[in-house]
């Protein structure tokens, strides 16, 4: 039982450090290795890189590829895939018994000529005949592992997913590679870009920078990883001013493009979904235009290249924040990558270049005039310093390594082995990738390997800031993790003060569209721009926004004001006429005053009831307008304080009622004037008609219609308290709503009339004798009624809150003192000063004739 294994790598070489290897000495592009096995691991590598044609050239030979020089990095690769196979070879626990070969191939970056080698190797035919038979022995092909880039290994896997051949790569990260419906057998020991890309996103997002340039590899890799990126910025509320996509084969105008583009753009972030030879072309161009200006992100593609470093004479790169795959150490790799001159016993052609790049030496020299140092084979290789040795690549290096292991632990429980293994167990692919699938277990460092459904790792990165030392040596920093099993909220860990940022700068770089809107403004999108272009707009009055990028103003609750900066809804201080204040206090006294005088007047009144002063003036009337008046002084007391339901009601009523009982009082003293004056004359006997009775039925009369008024407003639509959050932003003001207006016009109205008719019949008794001058003080009483009744309507209208409140009080007691005054004080100063003029003589108006 035979079984080859194929190891497809791109842009890379390789090194061999084992014996029984035989190469074709032809074509470098058709170089092979072979490695006799009981089960053959194949693999093929770019021995050597892909290069476009110059500038002069690319009009004359458009789309032409070259093979240039050796790649360190995929020579790497491939040592540590043999690496591998060393260790299995000899370990007595794995695959005891069986030895495993490996056979490779050149495909110098090549789409088309890795699908070629794959299917080629598939069928077992060789891609050209080589001269020696023994490496031209077919054998059938079960298991592919490679490519380093995504778009050959999608292609491979493409072909061959049909044929249930397991694939497996070491750095193809493209998420479309997760599709298993399209890649059926392809798996991968790196993560996918599925990870990456919302991993920057999220980095992106964390550092706050919401408005972003990219540049990306215009092939799986970079198109694909930017998408997911793309998607997963604009849900976390991320922006990208421009996206270019570039190719390494592109030619030089392109490259001028993108320049501009960034340059002409006021993001200064640029995330560089980029592969490495992608960038290798771009940085150059970058160095010459000084594109040093800008914080660059970047992905496990070139975060952690030490040859990107190295191009990096101008320091473009310096401060570059990014994603690796997490640090690792393989034991005993560093030395045998280290180990190459067995290499040498080949002759091989592949060797020579190896040495002469490694040490800038030549073999033998070129017909050119240039003199160039002479290799010897025998120079150190530890005293180089470059790409070669500083493994930098260690964790793919691992990835190789762990892919090597998963085959050769799905073969050991294929092939049931236990001291020895049953090689007479058929072997085919479907058995093979099952078992792959579903393998699980640790490497000697401890990590544990296996896949997910999709063919997945899991996916854990070192985010990697570059640093920059005090002797100019570049320093890849890691400064925190992304692991994507956590939970959410724990996946991204950074340490944002240790990361030194572009120019050598310690501050964290600002890259926005519009600053943020400040708490007490609300964000407003610019026309026809992006979402994270926007104006801050000032909330209105009564509303609020508390929090940074308010999208909207929130109205603030009616008990609630917005304080000066719109921040917070502040509650409204609840405002009435209270007893406590000043206004209250000097209302409230002036109310018990009027009430205390008016007793103080009725009480001279009752000791003087039996002087002809108190007689003539009609005793019964002018002691129930002494009683009105003191209700009429205490009524205004139900206006202070907070209202309720009973003081709504009672202030309004209880007002209008003894209004009116009190000026139905006056009118009927004052038609008793006019009725006596009549009545002393010849032939008129017209006190008959308005005698004690009738002025009872009348005082009654009228007060009864102001009670009937009354009766209906409470019973339509009654007074009740009300909050007034309108006429003050700050305060509430608690009143009493009229419920109906036209009930309290009404009250008002009914009061007015009888004023206006008592201030004309006063007004025609106003000529009667001296000693009759009660008619005069009515009517200059009346005056001061209605003076007062009518200023309050305006003053009434126009009084903001509890001012209104004040004004009305204010006309009940200057109204009520007007009547008090100007009718009983003249009457107390005649008893109590003047007591020989409260005399019937006087009375009868003789000492007036004089």
């Amino acid at each position: 039982m035979r079984l080859k294994l194929f190891y497809l790598l791109l842009a890379s070489s390789f090194s061999l450090a084992e014996e029984q290897t035989c190469t074709h000495r032809g074509d470098l592009e058709d170089a092979q290795l072979i490695k006799k096995g009981d089960i053959m691991l194949g693999g093929v590598f770019s021995f050597h890189s892909s290069w476009r044609n110059s500038q002069d050239d690319y009009a004359q030979k458009p789309r032409q590829l070259q093979c240039t020089s050796l790649n360190f990095r995929d020579f790497q690769f491939a040592q540590a895939m043999l690496f591998a196979i060393g260790e299995i070879n000899n370990s007595s626990d794995l695959l005891p018994g069986v030895t495993l070969g490996y056979k490779m191939y050149d495909a110098c970056g090549f789409i088309a000529r890795s699908v070629k080698v794959a299917l080629t190797l598939l069928n077992g035919n060789d891609v050209e005949a080589l001269p020696a038979e023994a490496c031209t022995r077919p054998a059938q092909v079960q298991v592919i592992m490679g490519e380093t880039s995504s778009s050959p290994s999608a292609a491979i896997a493409t072909a061959v997913g049909p044929f249930h051949i397991p694939m497996i790569s070491h750095f193809s990260t493209c998420a479309c590679l997760s599709d298993k419906t399209k890649y059926p057998s392809f798996l991968r020991t790196i993560p996918s870009d599925y990870y990456q890309s919302r991993a920057l996103a999220h980095l992106v997002k964390h550092f706050g920078w919401t408005w972003i340039g990219a540049v990306r590899s215009n092939d799986d890799y970079g198109n694909n990883g930017m998408a997911t990126f793309t998607e997963t910025a604009e849900q976390l509320g991320i922006c990208l001013e421009y996206s270019v996509s570039f190719f390494r084969t592109d030619p030089p105008d392109k490259i001028h493009k993108i320049i501009e583009v960034i340059k002409s753009s006021n993001s200064k972030v640029v995330v560089a979904f980029l592969s490495h030879m992608d960038l290798d072309v771009l940085l150059n161009e970058f160095s010459v235009n000084n594109l040093t200006d800008y914080q660059w992100v970047g992905t496990e593609g070139w975060m952690f290249d030490s040859q990107i470093a190295a191009m990096d004479k101008n320091r473009i790169l310096d401060g570059a924040v990014g994603l690796s795959i997490p640090k690792a150490h393989v034991g005993g790799l560093r030395e045998f990558m280290f180990n190459v001159k067995p290499l040498n016993s080949t002759n091989s052609e592949l060797f020579t270049q190896l040495w002469e790049a490694l040490f800038s030496c030549k073999f033998k020299q070129s017909n050119s005039a240039e003199i160039q140092k002479k290799c010897t084979g025998e120079e150190d290789i530890t005293t180089v310093e470059n790409s070669f040795t500083d493994m930098s690549l260690m964790p793919i290096f691992y990835n190789v390594y762990k892919g090597v292991y998963a085959v050769a632990h799905a073969l050991h429980e294929i092939l049931k082995c236990n001291k020895t293994c049953d090689t007479n167990v058929q072997l085919d692919p479907l058995t093979i990738l099952q078992h792959i699938q579903r393998i699980r277990f640790k490497t000697k460092e401890g990590d544990e390997v296996y896949f997910n459904e999709n063919g997945d790792p899991p996916a854990k990165y070192e985010i990697i800031n570059w640093q920059r030392s005090e002797d100019g040596m570049l320093n890849f920093a890691a400064v925190g993790l992304y692991d994507a099993s956590l939970p959410a909220d724990k996946q991204l860990n950074v340490k944002i003060g240790s990361i030194v940022w572009a120019k050598n700068s310690l501050q964290l770089p600002v890259s926005v569209c519009s600053e943020k809107c400040p708490p007490g403004t609300q964000k407003v999108l610019q026309k026809g721009r992006p979402v994270c272009c926007f104006d801050c707009i000032r909330c209105a009055e009564g509303e609020i926004s508390n929090s940074t990028d308010s999208v909207t103003c929130v109205k603030c609750p009616l008990e609630s004001w917005s304080n000066e900066n719109r921040t917070a809804c502040i509650k409204k201080k609840a405002e009435f006429l209270s007893y406590k204040e000043m206004m209250g206090s000097l209302l409230t006294a002036a109310s018990l005053f009027g009430t205390c005088v008016t007793v103080a007047v009725a009480v001279i009144f009752i000791k003087y009831r039996k002087t002809p002063l108190v007689r003539a003036n009609n005793s019964e009337l002018s002691f129930l307008l002494l009683f009105s008046l003191k209700l009429c002084f205490l009524c205004s007391l139900t206006f202070i304080g907070q209202p309720s339901d009973w003081s709504c009601m009672l202030r309004h009523t209880a007002f209008g009622i003894t209004f009116v009982l009190c000026i139905s009082c006056v009118l009927g003293k004052t038609i008793v004037v006019l009725m006596a004056f009549k009545a002393t004359l010849p032939g008129r006997n017209v006190m008959k008609w308005f005698g004690p009775t009738q002025q009872r039925v009348s005082v009654l009369g009228f007060t009864l219609i102001q009670v009937i008024i009354c009766i209906l407003w409470l019973s339509i639509s009654p007074p009740f308290p009300s909050k007034n959050f309108k006429e003050f932003k700050d305060k509430i003001i608690l009143e009493c709503s009229l419920g109906s207006a036209v009930g309290f016009w009404a009250v008002l109205g009914y009061i007015g009339l009888l004023a206006m008719l008592c201030f004309i019949c006063a007004f025609l008794a106003r000529k009667l004798p001296d000693n009759f001058n009660e008619a005069k003080m009515i009517t200059f009483s009346m005056l001061i009624f209605c003076a007062v009744w009518i200023t309050f309507i305006p003053a009434y209208v126009s009084s903001p809150g509890k001012f209104s409140v004040a004004v009305e009080i204010f006309a009940i007691l200057a109204s009520s003192f007007g009547l008090l005054f100007c009718i009983f004080i003249p009457k107390c100063y005649i008893m109590l000063m003047k007591p020989e003029k409260n005399t019937k003589k006087n009375m009868m108006g003789k000492g007036a004739l004089k």
